[in-house]
């Protein structure tokens, strides 16, 4: 008897849409995890997003150390948010629009530093 499921081969593997894979790895550490996964074989776009996504989940676990700060820790982790904030709606609005935009600022050093990714 047949299986039902069918075995994927590397040359029968659907492809995924990079531009998808760039707007979920924006969507909580979660759907970074998703789009790393989702992102075989590798296409240049999707890795793109993938790091940029990286680069923001980072600097938005920095943002809470500033609470710590023994000065002025209010106003700068909300400081840190906001522009952590800004720059996640540019970066899903250059995913959802399939480009390569990289962040001000952080987006080449996040290229850069992931670049295995």
């Amino acid at each position: 008897m047949d299986n039902p499921m069918h075995e994927w081969g590397e040359e029968e593997r659907p492809k995924r849409d990079p531009k998808l894979i760039g707007i979920v790895s924006y969507l909580t550490i979660i759907g970074w995890v998703a789009a790393l996964i989702m992102n075989n074989p590798k296409s240049e776009t999707a890795s793109f997003h993938i790091r940029q996504a990286l680069g923001l989940i980072i600097l938005s676990a920095a943002a809470n150390f500033f609470r710590f700060a023994p000065f002025f820790a209010h106003t700068l982790t909300k400081g840190v948010w906001l522009g952590v904030g800004v720059l996640w709606i540019m970066a899903i609005f250059g995913a959802l629009q399939g480009e390569q935009k990289e962040l001000p600022v952080f987006g080449a050093y996040f290229q850069k530093w992931f670049k295995d990714f």
